[in-house]
């Protein structure tokens, strides 16, 4: 069943539990008010009956059973004061025998009530008196030695008719109630979920080439999703920023194969080229041959740091599976500082390293020398004179480390990019700066594995300021005593 039916299922069947409940109780209770309106009609019958035997001067008095003859306790004219339609007043014995009855019961008799007695002296009952159905109050009248009992009885059938009407009108009210209330369980049932089907359509549309709602459904441009405030909006809202992560993503993957092509192209196409010349001339002229081998050997090393590069970006980006143990981050730095004296000299520069405390961070160390080395390398590359330096320093949650160069800089609206795969500042990607564009991209994925940031300024000598920080390890407290 479809979350449309459930939901208009589960409502209607909600709310018509809920009224056929509130009719129920309004029926009881509207039953209830009526009979107790006819329990109030024959009581004040009964009291005013008792209040006139109890200020009769002649004392009531029943007729000695041997004389054959009964003497009433009320006179004719006294019963006729209450001979009405909705009244008729029966007078008995002690025994049950009747002494007197209003003219409207005719030959109809109210039969004794055995619960009743001198000790149970008032009672109320239902009876059916020639096919009608009364209310009959009965009280045990006792006077000295003298007892009579009085039968007051009211006719229901108005009352009941009144309670059938009622029911009625109650229920022709509950019908159309119920009727109301399914049209709009499934009227809102439609406005809850057409939404979510639209929005369920749009995203069975969505592919790899078109990863956005359409602007005629749920574009977040000014479109009804973005006015509504609601769950469903909430939710395409959600669903959108999605599918825009998917976008950049994609377009990273694509921009990633087609960088990665333009770079492995160059070089591949230097080694086909001079192999083929190896296949022609290189038994002939030996400076051929040696040039082609130095080439292929030099762009096939050129390749191999590609391939390295990509294996720890994936290696980097799986995160988990790098086995980490504490580390003194300025041990490691030095060590690479000094590795990297020689390339530094080699180049005419100078290197210098300086540390502000031993932090210790938890790590990969193989990855961390690559983090540091590739910082220096990309320094070496883009500095033709000058210093380069490196520091390391801590903080109260971090340790960091900075690279700084005396090259050209960095432009303020190229620096969120130069962490990417294979961006150069150069739209035209000149090889003229040796390397695979990988370095500084292998430094963000080390540091975010680390937990960290890498980031670039320009340094105050115009140069670029590389920083990368990772968290510092807690060391555990010790007391010594």
């Amino acid at each position: 069943m479809s979350l449309k039916w459930r939901i208009a299922i589960g409502y209607s069947l909600l709310l018509i539990i809920a009224m056929t409940a509130m009719s129920g109780i309004i029926v009881w209770r509207f039953q209830q008010i009526l009979y107790d309106q006819a329990v109030t009609s024959v009581n004040a019958t009964m009291r005013a009956i008792v209040q006139f035997a109890e200020q009769s001067t002649t004392p009531f008095s029943l007729e000695d059973s041997s004389l054959g003859a009964p003497q009433f306790l009320f006179n004719s004219s006294n019963l006729a004061t209450w001979n009405s339609s909705n009244s008729f007043v029966q007078v008995d014995s002690r025994e049950g025998y009747p002494l007197a009855k209003t003219a409207n019961l005719g030959a109809t008799r109210i039969p004794p009530n055995p619960k009743l007695s001198a000790a149970r002296d008032v009672a109320f009952r239902n009876l059916s008196l020639g096919n009608r159905p009364f209310l009959v109050e009965d009280r045990y009248l006792q006077e000295g030695s003298n007892a009579a009992i009085i039968h007051v009885a009211e006719p229901l059938d108005a009352l009941q008719r009144t309670f059938a009407r009622a029911r009625e009108a109650i229920g022709i009210v509950l019908a159309a109630a119920v009727v109301a209330v399914v049209i709009f369980s499934i009227v809102l049932a439609s406005q809850a979920t057409t939404p979510i089907n639209e929005l369920s359509r749009e995203m069975r549309e969505v592919s790899s080439d078109r990863l956005a709602l359409s602007a005629g459904a749920g574009s977040l441009d000014g479109s009804p999703w973005r006015r509504r405030g609601d769950e469903v909006g909430r939710l395409a809202q959600s669903f959108s920023d999605l599918l825009g992560r998917l976008g950049e993503a994609f377009a990273r993957e694509r921009q990633f194969i087609s960088d990665a092509s333009h770079e492995l192209k160059t070089p591949l196409t230097s080694i086909n080229a001079n192999a083929q010349m190896l296949l022609r001339w290189g038994d002939r002229d030996p400076a051929i041959r040696t040039e082609s081998l130095e080439t292929i050997a030099r762009e096939s090393a050129d390749l191999a740091a590609m391939v390295n590069g990509m294996l720890t970006l994936a290696k980097a980006d799986r995160g988990d599976d790098i086995p980490k143990e504490p580390l003194s981050l300025a041990q490691i730095v030095y060590e690479v500082t000094q590795n990297a004296t020689v390339r530094v000299g080699e180049k005419g520069l100078t290197i210098r390293f300086t540390h502000q405390g031993t932090p210790t961070v938890y790590g990969d160390a193989h990855l961390l020398r690559q983090l540091v080395g590739n910082l220096i390398d990309n320094a070496i590359k883009f500095s033709e004179h000058g210093e380069i330096g490196v520091a390391v320093g801590h903080d109260a949650r971090s340790a960091w480390i900075e690279v700084t160069d005396t090259g050209p800089g960095i432009a303020e609206e190229e620096q969120p990019h130069v962490f990417e795969r294979f961006y150069r500042a150069d739209k035209a990607r000149s090889r003229a700066v040796p390397g695979t564009g990988l370095g500084l991209a292998i430094v963000r994925s080390i540091a975010r594995v680390h937990g960290g940031e890498a980031t670039v300024r320009r340094a105050a000598n115009g140069g670029a300021l590389f920083r990368v920080s990772v968290p510092l390890m807690k060391m555990p407290f010790t007391h010594l005593s």
